[in-house]
């Protein structure tokens, strides 16, 4: 690690974080190392535009949709408005914060891979070139074409968890939150993965092998992308973490 760009950073031979959570919250100092601030711009821009416009559009239809519903509902059965409330909010945050995480990924999936690439360098003491736009262009075909392998990856999965969420309630949410909690950390851990063009196939196995921390991170990262404000800068953030979490527990053992 480069002593020289960060005193804030451990020494070479102790990790950057120790859990999983840690990671993410390491990813709030990293986004401030000088030399990557200008990496993080346009993915925390995609980011900001995308989710500042979605929670907004979605909270006005909620409050429609949420007295059609009371309206419908006999008078003897008013009372379940305190729980229904509470109930709409949780499960709109948990179903559309990794939707539209999804979409933002997908708009800002060459700059993210450059702000990981950028991240790693600078951890692992190598020199940084000035990424460019020929940088990004380039990555385009591959990065694309990585996103839709997550894709077929996830919608299976997610069609299968969204009847249970609707059929089994409190438990289905439950079980909902745990999986998008495991794609969060699949979406964000395979930017360095696929940085060294590391099949996905490797970096799933990689991951399970460590499910504590993946989980740990995924989990964090959900949580943090159903606080408003905080979800504006979240993506960056969790790709500065993963990164992270890549140099200390995978990097050495895959090059």
């Amino acid at each position: 690690m480069s002593s020289s760009v960060n005193n804030n950073l451990p020494p070479e031979n102790q990790p950057l974080a120790h859990s999983g959570a840690g990671y993410l919250f390491k990813g709030f100092e990293l986004i401030r190392l000088k030399g990557i601030r200008r990496f993080v711009f346009i993915p925390l821009l995609i980011n900001l535009l995308l989710f500042s416009g979605a929670f907004y559009f979605m909270f006005i239809e909620l409050e429609h949709y949420m007295a059609l519903l009371l309206d419908w509902l006999p008078d003897w059965l008013e009372w379940l408005s305190a729980v229904l409330w509470p109930l709409a909010v949780i499960t709109i945050l948990v179903i559309f914060s990794f939707i539209f995480s999804t979409a933002a990924n997908w708009l800002a999936a060459p700059f993210n891979g450059l702000l990981s690439e950028k991240v790693e360098n600078i951890l692992v003491g190598q020199a940084t070139q000035n990424g460019g736009m020929l940088d990004i262009v380039k990555d385009i075909p591959r990065t694309l074409g990585r996103e839709l392998t997550k894709l077929s990856y996830y919608l299976p999965r997610a069609i299968g968890f969204f009847i249970i969420l609707w059929l089994l309630p409190v438990f289905g949410q439950i079980i909902w939150f745990l999986f998008i909690s495991w794609m969060m950390a699949v979406q964000y851990k395979d930017y360095p993965f696929d940085n060294h063009k590391i099949p996905f196939s490797v970096m799933k196995e990689a991951l399970k092998q460590r499910q504590g921390l993946s989980y740990g991170f995924g989990i964090t990262v959900a949580i943090f992308a159903m606080i408003p404000i905080v979800n504006l800068v979240i993506m960056p953030v969790a790709i500065c973490g993963a990164t992270a979490l890549w140099v200390d527990h995978y990097r050495d053992e895959l090059l």
